[in-house]
């Protein structure tokens, strides 16, 4: 891949996922602007960046208001002329039960990860309809935003949301020849260390350990680096013809998610009273109802 001449923001790129992002996307040649809330953490990535060759500079502030949105587009065109690429990526948890959930813990996870894309997704789109020569927007979503985690309301709520914006920009934009487009991925972060039946896993990949092929295929967990290739591509001519998707990406597996459809329907001539609904379910919908969380895989698997 060649991004010489392209300039990409990345919001929470300090560390874990957004680190590997700018990293990858520093190395196909695009210039980035590396923001993170942490100065020390985006110092850093600013450094490891340049030192490998690529170019980098931070930006640090936290990503939620339209005020942040803003100067991150403006760095991005003070320091390197234009904005090709934005990768909407910072995010927070909060995590805790449906009735043990304060408004605080909704609040702060749906003001970073679902406000903070919009945000930084409509900032970046002004600038690039400005332009005139079309441009890429990545959004980062999340399983959970696909299937459900327990303890996670306000995580999934948001990445669901980031999913259901997606396809609603990928309309409006396209005729600018923008693409819209979210990623969905898995990788062992500070993230994933806080699910405890990934824990393990993420612990020895930190490690730098040989994981199970289970691992990388059947909970498709890698590192932050097997997820990061997807960026680059969407970001590239490549991905030119690529919108309105939810593409997933984890360690040896990439997968497109669908759109949410119909799995069945009835029909009743003057509409469905409360007692015709109760007779017609057990066999007309109780065999297509849909499962809630993530499933995983059989533990005969695990030693493949």
């Amino acid at each position: 891949m060649n991004l010489s001449g392209k300039v990409a923001v990345v919001t929470g790129a300090g560390q874990g996922l957004g680190l590997a992002y700018a990293r990858n996307l520093a190395a196909a040649g695009a210039r980035v602007v590396v923001n993170d809330v942490d100065a020390a953490k985006a110092d850093a990535a600013v450094k490891e960046i340049s030192g490998a060759g690529g170019t980098a500079v931070g930006e640090v502030a936290p990503v939620g208001s339209s005020a942040t949105a803003q100067a991150l587009v403006d760095r991005a065109v003070s320091e390197f002329g234009r904005l090709d690429v934005m990768v909407t990526n910072a995010g927070v948890l909060r995590d805790t039960v449906l009735w043990k959930m304060s408004d605080d813990d909704f609040d702060t996870v749906v003001h970073v990860h679902l406000r903070g894309t919009f945000t930084c997704a409509r900032a970046a789109a002004v600038r690039m309809r400005e332009q005139g020569e079309g441009g890429r927007i990545i959004c980062v979503g999340s399983p959970t935003g696909q299937r459900g985690t327990f303890g996670q309301t306000n995580y999934a709520a948001a990445k669901a949301g980031i999913v259901g914006m997606v396809r609603t920009w990928a309309m409006e934009l396209a005729k600018a020849r923008v693409t819209v487009n979210a990623i969905i991925p898995v990788a062992a972060t500070e993230m994933t260390r806080t699910v405890p039946f990934l824990r393990e896993h993420v612990e020895a990949l930190a490690r730098g350990e040989k994981v199970p092929a289970f691992v990388r295929r059947g909970l498709a967990l890698g590192t932050p680096e097997d997820a990061a290739g997807l960026v680059t591509f969407l970001a590239s001519d490549a991905g030119a013809n690529i919108s309105g998707q939810a593409i997933g990406i984890g360690g040896d597996k990439v997968s497109l998610w669908t759109h949410p459809h119909q799995a069945v329907a009835a029909y009743a001539d003057g509409g469905w009273t409360a007692d015709a609904l109760a007779e017609v379910w057990p066999t007309a919908f109780r065999p297509h109802a849909q499962s809630v969380g993530e499933p995983l895989p059989e533990v005969k698997e695990q030693g493949t």
